[in-house]
């Protein structure tokens, strides 16, 4: 099994900046493609970024240009650095993991990925 666990959430003003990281435990990181999913309010749990084993990255629309995935294998970490927040950004942030052998893929359907976190809120405040 692989244990993920998030931190870095938190409040912040518009146009702040925060980020998120996700540890790893358990079977070996690298072998794992990992993901970012945002849940807001009234909203269905949407990839917003991917990472793949190589590093190859995958963005939302809605967030391209101010959010950045990046994975540190020693460290079995992935993060999310996210810049220029807006109150639109206001969910619960969830990384994932999806086994596979492919090692250029970075996104997944959200029934694909094998484990979750179990999230870290994120409020942006006007």
């Amino acid at each position: 099994q692989v244990q993920l666990v998030e931190s870095g959430g938190g409040l912040v003003q518009a146009g702040g900046s925060l980020r998120l990281s996700c540890v790893a435990s358990g079977r070996t990181y690298s072998n794992y493609a990992m993901g970012w999913f945002s849940q807001g309010p009234g909203k269905e749990r949407e990839l917003i970024a991917g990472i793949s084993r190589s590093g190859n990255t995958y963005y939302a629309d809605s967030v391209k240009g101010r959010f950045t995935i990046s994975r540190d294998n020693a460290k079995n970490t992935v993060y999310l650095q996210m810049n220029s927040l807006n109150p639109e950004d206001t969910a619960v942030y969830y990384c994932a993991a999806r086994r596979t052998v492919s090692p250029g893929t970075a996104v997944f359907g959200s029934y694909e990925y094998d484990y979750w976190g179990q999230g870290t809120q994120v409020t942006v405040s006007s």
